[in-house]
């Protein structure tokens, strides 16, 4: 039973979403973790959730396609007003993305009740809205899968097209700025790329736990190699290497949701990784 899972097409359909995203993830993940921009993955994760009832509100549809551009629209409302309110305040940074964080997870979860019953929305069916707040990839359908497929490959090709100017722009800014290097450019690329995975990510992982798919498996690449390209490696093979594991985890245990599943496979093997490291460093220097 073990081995024929390997074969089934729910199986093969979920592994195959959640391999790619992870792929996607991973290498933008390092973006976000090496500009120290780690929260703002989580902010908006978080703040995506009011973008999706939203959409649905307004189309009453769960066209996995436009609640992806609702989660999307609130993601780039929610970046935004993070910065708006950094700059014109004397709120940290810190304070201004905690803020938004939970304002607009608050503002989704009150959406999300006012539809719950309300004449208005009654003949478009609601289930599978809540599965964006927790994930549920073992559901994921075709058009989800497809979806995933396309918006992830178009961030891999883009992160690829681009990834020597990647390179300058992360170690030294004021050297890449005097090559020529479109500084703004990149930044505006990198979120867009972080907003688009996070909305296709949300029913795979949902919206508290998506941002994990950023930085855990970029964490343990970084942890492992001072070279880019090392940890960019490592970082993917870790998101492979979860999201298969996870999601064979939970086809084979009864009631274990998926999403949680590989967070937790990619979190041991960061957490791993950082004690082996720890563990090497004391040694160099009880050593020394």
């Amino acid at each position: 039973m073990m081995v024929s899972i390997l074969f089934d097409y729910s199986f093969l359909t979920v592994v195959i979403g959640t391999t790619v995203l992870a792929i996607a993830t991973s290498m933008i993940g390092t973006l976000s973790v090496l500009t120290k921009q780690s929260l703002i993955g989580d902010t908006l994760g978080h703040a995506s959730y009011p973008g999706v009832i939203f959409s649905f509100m307004i189309f009453q549809s769960r066209n996995p396609l436009l609640l992806m551009l609702g989660a999307m629209f609130s993601g780039y409302v929610s970046y935004y007003t993070v910065h708006f309110i950094k700059n014109h305040s004397k709120h940290s940074y810190v304070n201004a993305l905690a803020l938004v964080s939970s304002s607009f997870f608050g503002l989704g979860m009150v959406l999300k009740n006012f539809i719950q019953g309300h004449e208005a929305f009654s003949k478009a069916t609601q289930a599978g809205l809540q599965k964006y707040l927790f994930g549920q990839a073992a559901f994921i359908q075709a058009d989800d899968v497809t979806l995933i497929l396309t918006v992830s490959s178009l961030c891999i090709i883009l992160f690829l097209v681009f990834y020597q100017r990647y390179k300058l722009f992360i170690f030294d800014r004021t050297f890449a700025f005097i090559n020529g290097v479109p500084i703004k450019f990149l930044n505006h690329l990198t979120t867009f790329m972080m907003i688009s995975l996070i909305a296709i990510g949300l029913k795979v992982v949902g919206a508290i736990l998506i941002s994990s798919f950023l930085i855990a498996p970029a964490i343990t690449g970084i942890l492992w190699s001072k070279h880019y390209h090392k940890a960019l490696i490592i970082s993917v093979c870790t998101g492979v290497i979860s999201a298969f594991v996870g999601t064979y985890t939970s086809s084979i245990v009864s009631d274990l949701s998926t999403g949680p599943a590989i967070i937790v496979v990619m979190s041991l093997i960061a957490i791993t990784s950082f004690l082996v490291k720890l563990k090497q460093s004391s040694g160099k220097g009880g050593k020394a």
